[in-house]
């Protein structure tokens, strides 16, 4: 799960910080610096950008968003494209610390990229100029229709006592209080301490309910039927389907978290046309192709949807759900260091209960 960790080149990035993953040799026409999430993109697609355009790929991958950013802020490697998530975005631009986009030497994001990704983005990125989306997904609920009474539309199941024990939470602050926020009328990124406190409460309440509060083990315990509902990524649900067909996810009435991870390239790149052409090449219909078969995540590529060959991928409500369809929807923000140690401190009451 991309939200967790994993790596592609293991040894190289633990030992060899900065190692190239793509080939060998100084390139051409000099190099490009990327900075990804482990397991986020398909190899085979940094071989074919230096083959074709002979800039060598130097790669290096983080484990969190939080573990990336005091790396750009100190400038203690010089990277020239991240891909950082939605609310890391906006920190990072209010901290100064992204480059304007020259979207002339990125024609294939504006001519792929569809349009309901653009104006998500505009969340965290208002005017569309320092990112370009890559990858996205919605948080829902998984259910086991054998093991529930009747379809689920509502957060409103996580507190019924009928399924006291089959409950999964997830283990994550933003994500428990997203679900308690939504719930109960709130937005996910309220800063409104009594709202934060009825979320709370709320957390507390569920708590005798919960079987585990887990990440990536959700989906091995909703495969295994060893609970009936869990709360989970839209791309883990997809690969839970394909190993339970009774499992079932829903994007919740109330609405919910829509995430975007986005390229954006660092104020004092030092190869930002470069960093532009890398953008551009992962743009392309037939390489997001590649890294969406590759990952699993949300491709906000239309031009490679329309070449996915699966009818039931291609047109999966989960993978590529209409979200014009659905009311309360953001992304997250970056609330400020106030804002986040009273998230935690809250989530460490709620935990002592």
């Amino acid at each position: 799960m991309k939200k967790i960790l994993s790596v592609i080149c293991a040894s190289a990035v633990l030992l060899l910080p900065l190692t190239g993953c793509g080939g060998s040799g100084s390139g051409t026409n000099g190099e490009v610096i990327v900075y990804n999430w482990g397991e986020y993109l398909d190899p085979e697609t940094l071989e074919m950008f230096e083959e074709e355009t002979g800039i060598k790929v130097i790669y290096d991958e983080f484990e969190t968003n939080e573990i990336m950013y005091p790396k750009v802020e100190a400038g203690a490697a010089e990277y020239d494209v991240i891909c950082p998530s939605d609310y890391m975005i906006q920190k990072l631009r209010e901290n100064d610390l992204l480059a304007e986009l020259d979207f002339n030497n990125i024609p294939n994001a504006k001519a792929n990229i569809g349009s309901q990704y653009w104006e998500k983005s505009k969340e965290f990125d208002p005017e569309n100029k320092y990112s370009v989306p890559y990858c996205w997904g919605t948080v829902g609920i998984l259910y086991n229709k054998t093991m529930v009474d009747g379809p689920i539309d509502s957060w409103s199941v996580l507190w019924d006592e009928t399924y006291a024990d089959n409950i999964l939470m997830q283990d994550s602050v933003r994500d428990a209080f997203m679900v308690a926020l939504k719930w109960n009328g709130y937005s996910m990124n309220s800063t409104d301490a009594a709202e934060l406190e009825t979320a709370k409460n709320a957390l507390i309440e569920q708590k005798p309910l919960v079987q585990a509060y887990v990440v990536d083990q959700v989906r091995d315990k909703m495969i295994g039927n060893e609970a009936a509902i869990g709360v989970i990524y839209s791309g883990e649900a997809i690969y839970t389907q394909r190993e339970n067909p009774d499992l079932e996810y829903v994007i919740p009435k109330e609405g919910t978290n829509v995430w975007i991870d986005s390229w954006v390239v660092t104020k004092n790149a030092p190869n930002k046309e470069n960093a532009e052409k890398f953008i551009n090449f992962m743009c392309r219909a037939d390489i997001a192709l590649m890294n969406f078969e590759y990952i699993t995540y949300s491709t906000p590529n239309d031009a490679a949807r329309e070449l996915i060959e699966e009818d039931d991928i291609r047109n999966s409500p989960i993978a590529f759900p209409d979200l014009s369809q659905y009311s309360g929807l953001e992304t997250f923000r970056y609330l400020g260091e106030d804002a986040d140690q009273m998230y935690n401190d809250l989530l460490k009451e709620q935990a002592k209960k």
